[in-house]
């Protein structure tokens, strides 16, 4: 069985939260803590390698005895911080390498479950839902045109990848001078195909207030 590492990405300084956003507080644990031990009690994962801002000290991360192998600064952008990530992943050939978003902390078991197995057959895949608005295109102020929904997803993390799947997608994007919003578009721009699996509406991503007490009454329901 190809052995999993997950990286997950929370270098992030929160400018729209006011703070950063991955060390408030949810329900008397950092949302962190919170994506962490998801991950620290997922069966398949094997290795952690956690990427925080320069400022945090990760000592206590790599105490916590559990799958925690390495911490790493973060970089400028979201990308530059898992390229630092995948620097630290001990993988070899054919294994499973997870990004998550480190603000993602009510990721379910079986939404890594399913990124996992769906990686291990098509070599990259990626967790979504459905939209449920009506979606439009606009430029200058003015509807360009309305989008089929019934094709459009809204992508989660984690997102999972072959390690050389991965590692050639960050290797073109650098070559290329190409950032993207999310490590899927880089393999896509390889040609790949990138496998869609059901996500989970409460893996919501805290990016405000208003995100962090949703995911207080998720908790609570």
């Amino acid at each position: 069985m190809s052995k999993v590492s997950a990286i997950i990405v929370a270098a992030g300084a929160g400018k729209r939260f006011g703070s950063a956003k991955q060390f408030a507080l949810l329900r008397g644990k950092s949302v962190l803590e919170g994506s962490l031990e998801a991950f620290e009690a997922h069966p398949e994962v094997d290795e952690i390698v956690l990427v925080l801002p320069a400022e945090e000290g990760g000592s206590r991360y790599r105490k916590r005895g559990g799958k925690v192998v390495a911490v790493v600064r973060g970089g400028e952008r979201r990308q530059d911080s898992v390229v630092r990530g995948f620097e630290k992943v001990d993988s070899l050939a054919g294994d499973i390498v997870l990004v998550h978003d480190g603000v993602r902390p009510l990721v379910s078991r079986e939404v890594i479950t399913r990124v996992i197995a769906a990686a291990r057959k098509c070599g990259a895949a990626v967790a979504a839902v459905p939209v449920e608005d009506t979606i439009k295109e606009a430029a200058g102020g003015f509807v360009v045109r309305t989008l089929e929904r019934e094709n459009l997803q809204r992508v989660q993390t984690p997102q999972a990848f072959i390690r050389e799947v991965l590692d050639r997608a960050l290797r073109k994007a650098r070559e290329d001078g190409f950032c993207g919003t999310d490590e899927a578009a880089l393999v896509e721009r390889t040609g790949h195909p990138v496998a869609v699996v059901l996500g989970d509406r409460r893996n919501i991503k805290i990016t405000t207030a208003a995100d962090l007490k949703i995911a207080e009454a998720w908790l609570e329901d």
